[in-house]
């Protein structure tokens, strides 16, 4: 299979909005702060986002963007060899946390178990957005976490 996809809950449409973005992009080579790194490249760019798109975010929504961030990164850095790129895209209705890496393993989806010793970042991820992408890629795979914002 080549692509794994968690869907919006139903009576959820996609709502019409902008064309274009705020985008922020880096590259992370897996050195020691990389993750610490990543999380403020999204303050960062949440900020941008609130300020210039007027972006509201829930109680919980910029912390869960946060640690979809947290955990996709430090999958891409235990599970991959080589770089890889965070890339954070959003308007005031929508963020999207896409994380590119060189591994073409997509990820496995386990079924929630607090007895089992790790495994539960893509499960995090999964709770937090509202809809996951998986799928390879010429470079390896993208997963891709999107949010839908208050507003």
């Amino acid at each position: 299979m080549n692509e794994q996809v968690t869907s919006r809950p139903a009576g959820r449409p996609r709502p019409d909005g902008p064309t274009e973005v705020l985008h922020s992009a880096e590259v992370f080579d897996g050195e020691p702060g990389c993750i610490a790194r990543a999380r403020a490249l999204a303050e960062r760019f949440l900020g941008r986002l609130a300020a210039e798109w007027l972006a509201v975010f829930g109680e919980r929504t910029r912390g869960d963007l946060l640690l979809a961030v947290s955990e996709l990164v430090t999958n891409a850095d235990r599970y991959t060899q080589g770089p890889y790129l965070l890339e954070l895209e959003g308007t005031a209705e929508r963020v999207s946390v896409t994380v590119y890496d060189s591994s073409t393993a997509l990820p496995l989806f386990f079924s929630p178990d607090p007895a089992r010793p790790g495994g539960h970042g893509m499960e995090i991820v999964v709770a937090l957005c509202d809809r996951l992408t998986a799928e390879r890629v010429p470079v390896g795979k993208r997963i891709r976490a999107e949010f839908e914002l208050s507003s």
